[in-house]
């Protein structure tokens, strides 16, 4: 998806996210878990959910996202000391191998043109047994409001893969993830939470 439509969207981005305001608070307990004293990279950060809200418990958190106006809005109100944004993109971070102990990446992979390459990124970036925390929303049995809300996303641009929960499994165990964990969860859509291990050098 083009740049030009995330600059767009910034400003609203947070408002419609209040949407699924209780999934993302879980989602935030099960990171934290995670990341307790650990280097901390989130790519795709969007405006900063996350990675403000889990910042305090990490060692470090370096997030980025490829969208100027997307890391404007994250900057707002961050007084967080171990937190920093950058604009990078998924495909070419600017980061050093092994890196970090954990790396997020939330809903984005499913709105990827080339996910495999983001995923190579991400284990070159990770340390050997480093974490990837990959939550994403998946297809599933959704009603016809959700069905209306996302045939509107199709129209104005938001085209994600159409993967099923065992779908997205499947693929990042195609690509070198062993599944550490999973849990089918979401809100308004669903969505599977998964951690997973880099298979360096397999």
């Amino acid at each position: 998806m083009k740049v030009e439509f995330w600059n767009k969207y910034a400003p609203f981005y947070n408002l419609f996210m209040k949407k699924d305001e209780k999934m993302y608070r879980e989602m935030f307990s099960l990171i934290r878990r995670q990341v307790m004293g650990k280097t901390v990279l989130e790519v795709a950060t969007g405006t900063g959910l996350i990675a403000k809200n889990i910042a305090d418990c990490t060692k470090r958190t370096d997030a980025t996202d490829y969208s100027e106006k997307m890391i404007q809005q994250a900057k707002k109100n961050c007084n967080s000391k171990n937190l920093t944004f950058s604009i990078q993109n998924a495909y070419h971070l600017t980061f050093a191998d092994e890196s970090y102990d954990v790396v997020v990446i939330s809903n984005a992979l499913h709105i990827m043109t080339d996910p495999e390459k983001a995923l190579q990124e991400i284990g070159r970036v990770l340390k050997k047994d480093g974490l990837l925390i990959a939550p994403t929303f998946v297809q599933g049995n959704i009603n016809v409001f959700q069905s209306l809300l996302l045939n509107l996303m199709h129209i104005i641009g938001f085209t994600p893969n159409k993967w099923t929960a065992k779908e997205y499994l499947d693929f990042l165990q195609r690509n070198g993830w062993r599944i550490k964990k999973y849990k089918k969860t979401g809100g308004w859509f669903p969505l599977a939470y998964v951690e997973c291990i880099y298979n360096k050098g397999e």
